[in-house]
């Protein structure tokens, strides 16, 4: 990260005791106090920015965003177990501290106005906006934020108990000073990163409401946006609100740009996109290789009417495949997973399906400088050898995994078939008297691959059918997005498909997706149901590393030993955004958008004369 801003103060304490942020700050003690927090130490916006660099401060507010998603829903409660949130529910809370789309290591004051931490982020106090409300007008406080951590940890969903650890404690020091302190043997930068992000929730609210209850009541936030309207697992929309306390910060100038942000649920793919030429919604981001080949032909189009481009996208863009759940007896055995992967002809999918617009994802970091290539290189060495014991060998003796091509001619190529079948075979698989996989205790291989999109048929179907040759006794279920969600956590599954979206800067998160403390945690991102003390390690080192070269030779690394270990089917990634809208947005850059997000439903806006003239073409109402 290029230093553009100014580094964070440091303010040495002379020796004797100082009465500071309400509280005695031991002597000789040398604190930090800054604007914003960088995992690593430097800040790109200097104290008194007047606005993040990649807004239109001069965005004119109005306007509705409408887009679609997929399945259903029944609540507004993003942050419990229960129930099936609706998308952009956690639009009504904020944090403390505001993270940025072209500054992955960096968050600034939002709640807080401030903070103060030792070099070792030991603690930290954050000093919050004596404006700030919640949107029944009452001050956001200390005390609110005590109740926040609180409830997550004790009624939230059981990952929070994972990924809060860390915090030993939070005190609210008075109305407007609030105080977390971090474990001393936990990952205390990622704890405090953590600690500034975390939702904030109104502890008056709460008094006569039971937060682990699944509710469609909209909830008191202090966020910019209040609930529209609901129309359960169908539509929802959310509201601009007019008294907006934080309208002016920096960190929000040239942003919330809609009045109306308007989503409408879908249970088929293809509805979904027959309703976008319908004129149902207004935004499209296309995720059918398929559809966005041959579909976008229709009147509108040709009209010039809806817009369609490809622009880059700068996240890792490859955390997509068929995930096993480890926790079925029949993938203990790492040699039947790869096998079981052998089994899907991607360069026939993509040459079949897909119109060749994808790449094969070989890493968990796939698109990025933290996926690891070839031989382990020294420092990555010098991570995994203490771990040796619980890694398999090839993490030390061969060059990182990487799957098979296979031919793109035929869906069941021969040799990759036959590979996979001496694996199975030395794994104590083999084919009965009927052509089913037995073991030496006469159980059939039977696999379910769990499927909640019709439009995932299609690529599926062809897998099955090789895993069948291979003479497995394969099926896919399809189930509704209802039955998917409710399924998936509690883990009922042999086989699901899923895609994560990883962090340019990496860190706690990862404990929720691979660490073993969340494997057994209902509801965790950890659908493998991987544990592994291995990379229970690595993930610390993640967590503790002080430098961006530290951090990305802890992640090649980390990279390396899960692919190594075949927890996965890696399916396809294309790096870019394949997007198409109605023209009647504007938005602040043109070809290359900020590296973490498009922005599209907060830093683009609404053009009224853009609009009028789509209106007047008959093409919206």
């Amino acid at each position: 990260m290029g230093l553009t801003g100014l580094r964070a103060v440091m303010v040495p304490i002379a020796a004797g005791f100082l009465w500071v942020g309400g509280m005695l700050a031991a002597p000789a003690e040398t604190v930090i106090r800054a604007h914003g927090v960088s995992t690593f130490g430097d800040l790109k916006y200097p104290e008194g920015f007047a606005h993040f660099d990649y807004v239109n401060p001069d965005a004119p507010k109005g306007g509705t965003f409408s887009t679609w998603a997929f399945g259903t829903f029944d609540s507004l409660s993003p942050y419990i177990l229960k129930g099936n949130a609706a998308i952009g529910s956690s639009i009504f809370f904020e944090s403390l501290m505001s993270g940025t789309l072209d500054e992955p290591d960096a968050m600034y004051g939002l709640l807080a106005h401030s903070i103060e931490y030792p070099p070792g982020r030991e603690w930290a106090i954050f000093h919050m906006r004596p404006e700030a409300r919640f949107s029944d007008g009452t001050p956001v406080t200390a005390q609110d934020v005590v109740f926040s951590f609180n409830v997550l940890l004790e009624k939230g969903q059981p990952a929070y108990k994972v990924v809060l650890k860390d915090i030993a404690s939070v005190e609210a020091i008075d109305d407007l000073t609030v105080k977390y302190t971090f474990a001393p043997d936990g990952a205390l930068r990622e704890a405090l990163m953590t600690a500034a992000g975390l939702p904030v929730f109104s502890r008056a609210y709460y008094e006569t409401r039971d937060f682990a209850e699944s509710t469609l009541e909209p909830p008191v936030g202090s966020g910019p946006y209040l609930l529209g309207e609901v129309k359960p697992g169908q539509s929802v929309s959310y509201v601009l609100r007019p008294d907006y306390w934080g309208a002016n910060l920096n960190v929000n100038i040239g942003q919330n740009n809609f009045e109306r942000l308007s989503f409408e649920y879908f249970a088929d793919y293809t509805a979904a996109f027959e309703a976008f030429k319908g004129g149902a919604y207004a935004f499209r981001e296309e995720f059918s290789s398929l559809t966005w080949a041959t579909g976008y032909d229709f009147p509108a189009i040709t009209a010039g009417h809806v817009k369609r481009e490809t622009l880059p996208d700068g996240r890792p863009s490859g955390t997509q495949g068929f995930w096993f759940n480890l926790r079925r007896p029949i993938f203990a055995d790492a040699r039947v997973r790869e096998a079981l992967g052998m089994a899907f002809n991607f360069e026939w999918s993509n040459a079949q399906l897909f119109y060749g617009l994808y790449d094969r994802t070989d890493s968990f970091w796939e698109n990025s400088t933290m996926q690891a290539e070839g031989m382990p290189t020294p420092e990555e060495l010098a991570l995994l050898e203490p771990l040796r014991a619980d890694l398999p060998e090839e993490v030390f003796t061969a060059p990182a995994y990487v799957p098979a091509r296979s031919s793109a001619e035929t869906v069941a190529d021969r040799g990759s078939l036959r590979a996979a079948g001496a694996l199975l075979d030395a794994a104590g698989w083999t084919v009965g008297a009927d052509g089913i996989r037995v073991n030496a205790a006469g159980e059939r291989l039977k696999i379910e691959i769990m499927n909640d999109n019709p439009s995932f048929d299609r690529i599926i179907n062809p897998y099955v059918e090789n895993l069948v040759r291979l003479g497995v006794e394969a099926v896919s279920t399809r189930v509704d997005s209802a039955q998917a969600q409710e399924r998936e956590k509690v883990f009922d599954f042999d086989i699901v498909v899923r895609r994560y979206s990883m962090s340019l800067t990496p860190g706690i998160e990862l404990r929720g997706i691979f660490g073993s403390e969340a494997a057994d945690t209902d509801g965790s991102n950890n659908v493998a149901g991987l544990k592994n003390p291995a990379v229970d390690a690595l993930i610390a080192k993640i967590e503790g590393a002080t430098t961006r070269e530290d951090l990305t030779t802890a992640v090649r690394a980390l990279d390396r030993a899960l692919r190594a270990m075949h927890i996965w089917v890696p399916q396809w990634y294309k790096g870019t955004h394949t997007i198409a809208y109605l023209d009647m947005f504007d938005r602040p850059y043109t070809d290359n958008p900020p590296p973490a997000s498009l922005g599209e439903s907060s830093i683009w806006w609404f053009n009224a004369e853009k609009a009028e003239a789509l209106r007047a073409a008959g093409a919206i109402r």
